[in-house]
């Protein structure tokens, strides 16, 4: 089943080359590279584990790591099959780089579509350089840019997605999230709607990694993960907060140049309260990579696709009583919907603030 289903997945991404033609030729075939390129460097955990030149710490992640893998499927109703089964090391920081667009005045992302999965927010490369390129030709048509590093994603179930070491190292709380949200999208993937698939399987990460650790973790690791979480709340509301501000300026009846002027204002205000918050924190810099950046719109609108509908798919759990094998049929009924459907009822799962 599993040699079957490589050969259908090649099948289509070979398709997807020709069906692009020359302009997206580079495009397609650096990514069927880029993926195969990583599966090639996969091997069985057991293998790994048991090879005497591997560390000590990285024999123990692994070790963790099959454990977080049994629970994902016993505890949380995600696949069990091949997925994160395997460990592969890409000797570099991050599995891809994706780019992200936006106009000047418009928290709007640019959407690129794509053949057998639909449409997306954000474009994905393999190589630094080819998305640091990719980014120049966007800013030269008049766009705001965001390249982030990426440490994980989910080919759908399509092939057997290894653990990486761009993942593997962080807490047991930031390695059990990584593979229930990647594992999530095997679960429900609705093509042109990345809010909805990010915000579900990070909905679906946050409330795994809270049972995992009530079952698994000792008290460090919920302490960390505790922590973790509480700023990472604090940090997701405070860019929530100036993307209302921003959006509500780029809505008004107001000249551009009025707009421009707004929009400077509030990216400074942004950076401010990000000083403050960071204080309050007693000086944890876990954030100011982010704001080190010269920010735009393009950042505001990637932090949106992951975190908008979370709170509405927060309530759709608690209404399916816990249950996570009714909250994935709700999902789905929801994934079947027109978008603008979709959408309302999202809209109104939303607890007032």
């Amino acid at each position: 089943m599993r040699v079957r289903r490589i050969g259908i997945a090649v099948a289509l991404a070979l398709a997807a080359v020709f069906i692009a033609g020359c302009s997206t030729l580079g495009y397609y075939m650096q990514s069927v590279r880029g993926h195969f390129s990583m599966l090639r460097a996969a091997r069985p955990i057991l293998d790994v584990v048991a090879d005497p030149a591997t560390n000590e710490p990285l024999k123990q992640r692994l070790q963790r790591a099959e454990h977080i893998r049994a629970f994902a499927s016993a505890a949380l109703g995600l696949p069990d099959n091949h997925s994160y089964r395997s460990y592969a090391d890409l000797q570099r920081p991050f599995v891809v780089w994706n780019v992200f667009a936006a106009p000047e005045l418009s928290l709007d992302l640019k959407q690129w579509c794509y053949p057998v999965v639909g449409c997306a927010t954000y474009r994905g490369y393999f190589d630094r350089e080819a998305a640091d390129h990719m980014a120049a030709e966007l800013r030269a048509d008049g766009y705001e840019v965001n390249v982030s590093g990426v440490p994980a994603y989910s080919t759908l179930g399509w092939f057997a997605d290894p653990l990486l070491n761009t993942f593997i190292g962080g807490t047991e709380g930031q390695l059990a999230g990584l593979v229930f949200h990647e594992l999530a999208h095997q679960v429900v993937f609705v093509g042109g709607d990345t809010t909805f698939n990010e915000s579900f399987a990070t909905a679906v990460e946050r409330e795994g990694v809270r049972r995992w650790l009530q079952s698994s973790g000792n008290e460090a690791s919920r302490a960390a993960y505790a922590d973790f979480s509480q700023r990472r709340g604090q940090f997701l509301e405070l860019l929530l907060k100036y993307r209302e501000a921003l959006q509500l300026n780029y809505r008004s009846q107001q000249t551009d140049d009025v707009k421009r002027a707004r929009k400077r204002q509030l990216l400074s205000a942004l950076k401010d309260d990000y000083g403050l918050l960071r204080t309050s924190w007693g000086g944890f810099a876990g954030y100011d990579r982010f704001f080190a950046q010269n920010l735009n719109n393009a950042h505001l609108g990637a932090f949106a696709a992951y975190n908008e509908w979370v709170p509405a798919f927060d309530q759709l759990l608690v209404q399916s009583g816990g249950e996570f094998a009714r909250f994935y049929d709700r999902v789905k009924e929801l994934a079947s919907m027109p978008k603008k459907d979709r959408s309302a009822v999202l809209q109104a799962l939303v607890p007032p603030r």
